[in-house]
């Protein structure tokens, strides 16, 4: 029995195989194609709070493309009514750009020639203060696969640092022990965002041809070692434009009720990257980029099927993309992003681990929001409420 296989039900791994949703076997993409613009009207109209894999799979379809608009609405009225019109505002601390993976489209990529950096935990901070400065109380720590440098202790006397400056500390690193996890959450990180980047195992294989990352299953079972580590926020999506996005929403719709079924104390969020260039990567190899149609089509299906869920997009998308994108259910946005470490603080940057689109200042984000009937929220979260 694994680790995550209880008396509950089975895990996520069981899950996916018995659905064939880790494979390609052409079952899903029959299914996608039978579906017809009746089908999509009745998942549009059935009870709004309620997730099927029949509803999910109407709502992705290439029928659903016609209903996007009546979508787009359902969508909205559910975030006004589940968050209000508030917007969360975040900002990403890379703290290392090097590692152990040979993934084919990240910048980081071990074999990439070029110039790495490491923050110590002084230098962190200090990128940390450039960040507080503009307002942040949520910051996101980021790094590569680096586990001698980038370690456990690392991060929790780093966490200790930081928690006067910033209401929330979350992470998005490389997969961890369970126990870790728990010290991380004693050491006030209180939420971990980790992608599948794709579900498809053949495809996984592919982009992750060596180091840790290359073992699907470890990193399938991840959430659950932080959700069980006691973590508030449990983050999951995956990598748009390794796969089929549409194959894609299903397995990760299905990973997140697997995971709200079972770890109903933690919310969950997802986050829609799509790829983007990145220094010594071949842009030729990818064969299933999303469109901003299809990027609308997706969050508004998992925004009907998923109405608590939180929804997160970063600087990745270009500015006018992301003003619309805020009326479709996003819930949370990074802001003044930089994707290399110390880029906060020195204007000659380091290793990227792409580019990024949205280069507005955070304050001009908080204004464009104001000026769309939106509030830009800098913190809805604090520690003490737990003493409460």
């Amino acid at each position: 029995m694994s680790e995550t296989q209880t008396k509950s039900g089975p895990d996520i791994k069981t899950i996916l195989a018995q659905k064939d949703l880790d494979s390609d076997d052409g079952k899903w993409q029959k299914a996608l194609s039978q579906i017809t613009s009746r089908d999509v009207e009745k998942a549009i109209s059935a009870q709004q709070a309620r997730y099927s894999i029949e509803r999910i799979l109407a709502l992705i379809s290439p029928a659903a493309e016609d209903h996007l608009e009546q979508m787009a609405q359902i969508a909205h009225n559910l975030t006004i009514q589940r968050f209000g019109k508030t917007i969360r505002l975040y900002a990403p601390l890379y703290l290392s750009n090097f590692c152990e993976n040979s993934c084919l489209y990240c910048g980081f990529n071990k074999n990439n020639p070029t110039e790495r950096r490491r923050l110590t935990i002084e230098q962190a901070v200090a990128e940390a203060d450039c960040i507080a400065s503009e307002g942040f109380t949520d910051i996101l720590l980021v790094s590569s696969e680096d586990r001698k440098f980038i370690t456990v202790d690392y991060l929790c006397a780093l966490a200790k640092r930081l928690r006067e400056k910033f209401s929330s500390i979350s992470i998005e690193i490389y997969p961890l022990a369970l126990g870790e996890y728990r010290q991380l959450f004693s050491a006030g990180i209180e939420a971990v965002t980790l992608y599948q980047e794709t579900y498809n195992r053949k495809i996984y294989a592919h982009f992750h041809p060596a180091g840790p990352k290359s073992d699907y299953d470890y990193r399938l079972d991840t959430p659950d070692r932080f959700a069980r580590a006691g973590m508030r926020q449990i983050g999951i999506g995956a990598l748009l434009g390794l796969y089929d996005f549409r194959l894609e929403t299903i397995a990760l719709a299905e990973h997140a009720n697997y995971l709200m079924k079972r770890y109903w104390q933690s919310q969950i969020s997802f986050s829609f990257p799509r790829l983007r260039p990145a220094q010594n990567v071949n842009a030729v190899q990818f064969r299933h980029l999303l469109g901003d149609k299809n990027l609308v089509q997706m969050i508004t299906a998992l925004r009907i099927c998923f109405p608590d869920a939180g929804l997160v997009l970063s600087t990745r998308e270009r500015a006018e993309i992301r003003d619309n994108l805020l009326q479709l259910g996003i819930t949370k946005i990074s802001a003044g992003s930089k994707t290399s470490p110390g880029g906060y603080s020195s204007p000659c940057e380091s290793l990227r681990q792409f580019e990024i689109d949205d280069k507005r200042t955070p304050a001009q984000i908080a204004q464009m929001l104001n000026e769309n009937g939106l509030q830009p929220v800098w913190k809805d979260w604090d520690a003490a409420f737990l003493n409460g």
